[in-house]
């Protein structure tokens, strides 16, 4: 599907490019927020997540559609009713509301591709693509030459650009077995699993609760087992799968101007 010269792009289909390739899904967050499918579309914005930032930096670019993976509005099923009064809510829903740019929620279908954008970005931003083994629905499985945990990091920190990840293990300890499982698949279900089911020394992970897969390492590495755990940050390992999709959507369209957006790191370290 290419815009022709005299074709007239509309949000409606760039939603339905982008939602193809995984099909109808029965349940999904993913949603026009704001806007209109008949609208033209002057310009195209990728985010992890359309901060006020992001939104401003749009609309100085003229883009009136942003594609945001994250919920905008601070829960993953964005729960208006439990927070109808809220002024920062209220505040950033006017500021969308007047600016007349369109909102699209593009999490569990960009999720559901084969292999998953959201992941395959990370690997293609870590250079890692032929250490791949395996693509599996929650995780990608790499096998890499043989390395410290600490000569990793250095080496995630340089490519993504990030100043600092968190590990759980020896820094000494060295991995060349690991599970790369971006956002909030750090959790124990997910992730603990991995380490014995297909034998990794590593799981490299946006974030998780602190007391599941942590505190497995922490005990394993106390038995002697050689495990690490690494988390990146939630938007520092999906950031680069949007910015995957807004390649993507350069090639579909290639008459409108298409950009990856990204915030300034939400976390300070003092």
């Amino acid at each position: 599907m290419k815009k022709s010269e005299t074709s007239r792009l509309t949000i409606g289909a760039v939603i339905q490019r982008l939602t193809a390739p995984a099909g109808l899904l029965e349940q999904t967050v993913d949603k026009l927020l704001f806007g209109s499918p008949e609208t033209e579309v002057t310009g195209i914005v990728t985010t992890f997540l359309a901060t006020e930032h992001v939104l401003e930096q749009a609309a100085a670019l003229e883009a009136n559609l942003i594609i945001t993976h994250e919920g905008i509005f601070y829960s993953h099923h964005e729960r208006m009713e439990s927070q109808p009064e809220d002024p920062v809510v209220v505040s950033k829903r006017k500021w969308i509301e007047q600016s007349g740019i369109a909102v699209y929620r593009f999490h569990d279908h960009v999720h559901r591709y084969r292999p998953d954008v959201i992941t395959d970005g990370l690997v293609r931003a870590l250079d890692w693509n032929s250490y791949v083994e395996e693509h599996l629905p929650e995780a990608c499985i790499v096998m890499m030459p043989a390395r410290t945990l600490r000569e990793i990091a250095d080496d995630v920190k340089a490519k993504l650009g990030i100043r600092y990840v968190r590990v759980v293990g020896d820094p000494k300890a060295v991995c060349s077995r690991a599970g790369l499982l971006v956002g909030y698949r750090g959790g124990g279900t997910t992730a603990i699993p991995l380490f014995e089911n297909r034998n990794l020394d590593l799981v490299i992970a946006g974030e998780g609760p602190e007391w599941e897969t942590p505190e497995y390492v922490r005990d394993a590495v106390h038995q002697g087992r050689c495990k690490a755990l690494m988390l990146l940050g939630h938007a520092e390992s999906e950031e680069p799968g949007m910015r995957l999709v807004a390649e993507f959507l350069r090639e579909e369209f290639p008459d409108t101007p298409v950009r990856f957006i990204a915030d300034k790191p939400l976390f300070q370290i003092l």
